[in-house]
């Protein structure tokens, strides 16, 4: 790109969102043009199977600072924020989702933090009454179970939309798992970082993309991409049950030395045996989700396949020393 870089970039993750695009950027051209001299605007099309590509077309077309990178498939959301702040040029960054309920007039209030010195701006939710009650106490205890056992807390609410400094931005991109759990590493690259509150709004059109077994993934992911808790955890346990089963066998023993040799009941020996082949079960598949990450890890692939660029002249070259970013194959 020869054009000069802008002082605000916003990264846009989009998938299947045709119907939130142009409503999402009638919203955010005022709001960015009172904000700052200069941005511009990088939908990350993962995957979309609408026209959601056709319509970022449309709008380059009217406007060039729209720009669009799409991927060859479907790669998850967060790999989408990865590829964003890797085509993002500006000397800050805002994250944002495209269904309008993460509200553009707030960006004003995230550029006057940042001109104040602070290098992250994230916006932090004070409600959540658009979840349900299970939703609500699943995610409290997500919180409490990652501020106890991971690497850094995470501020309670907070979540993707935010601004990035350009030091925090490239401090990320030298980030190279593949199993990225996003609000865990804006947290772990330190920074000063204030929290803006905010209301979650109705998302416009469309429904979330986030079920709950994606919910309770993500939460996973998470868990172990910032601790080795699980794996400790099962130490324990091990531990637990075989003093219990010492416990009992001292018992039996002595129940033998003075009432004489008891038969041992069916019931009691299957149950046994099936809650300790349980224990084992579930232990081998916490280990086999770290050495899964371990082989994920060792492939070096690339984070995403760039399908289509949309206002780029040609492919970026933004590549670091320690992580392989995305591959255009669109001249391969």
């Amino acid at each position: 790109m020869t054009d000069a870089a802008p002082e605000l970039s916003i990264v846009v993750p989009v998938y299947n969102e045709a119907a939130n695009v142009d409503a999402l950027v009638a919203r955010l051209r005022p709001v960015l043009d009172a904000a700052t001299a200069s941005w511009e605007m990088v939908f990350i099309d993962d995957g979309s199977r609408d026209d959601t590509l056709a319509r970022i077309r449309s709008l380059n077309a009217a406007d060039p600072r729209l720009r669009a990178v799409a991927f060859s498939r479907n790669f998850g959301k967060e790999i989408a924020i990865a590829a964003g702040l890797d085509h993002a040029r500006g000397q800050a960054t805002v994250i944002m989702d495209a269904d309008l309920q993460h509200p553009p007039e707030m960006i004003a209030t995230f550029v006057q933090k940042w001109r104040e010195g602070y290098a992250m701006v994230y916006g932090q939710r004070t409600d959540r009454r658009a979840d349900g009650p299970v939703r609500r106490w699943f995610t409290r205890l997500f919180y409490r179970l990652f501020d106890a056992f991971g690497e850094t807390p995470l501020p309670e609410g907070a979540g993707d939309f935010r601004l990035l400094d350009r030091r925090a931005v490239d401090a990320l991109r030298q980030m190279g798992e593949r199993a990225r759990f996003s609000k865990g590493l804006y947290a772990w690259i330190g920074f000063p970082s204030i929290g803006v509150p905010f209301e979650v709004a109705e998302r416009v059109h469309g429904v979330s993309k986030f079920n709950a077994r994606k919910l309770f993934r993500f939460a996973f992911d998470g868990i172990t991409s910032f601790s080795t808790l699980p794996l400790k955890l099962w130490t324990y346990v091990g531990a637990c049950v075989s003093a219990f089963s010492l416990i009992t066998a001292i018992w039996i023993l002595v129940q033998t030395m003075m009432s004489g040799v008891d038969v041992p009941g069916y019931a009691s020996l299957i149950v046994s045996v099936t809650f300790l082949a349980g224990v084992q079960l579930i232990s081998l598949g916490v280990i086999g989700e770290y050495i899964g990450r371990i082989f994920a890890e060792v492939k070096r692939r690339p984070l995403y396949i760039v399908g289509d660029q949309v206002g780029f002249e040609e492919p970026q070259a933004l590549a670091t020393p320690t992580r392989p970013v995305g591959v255009d194959r669109r001249r391969a």
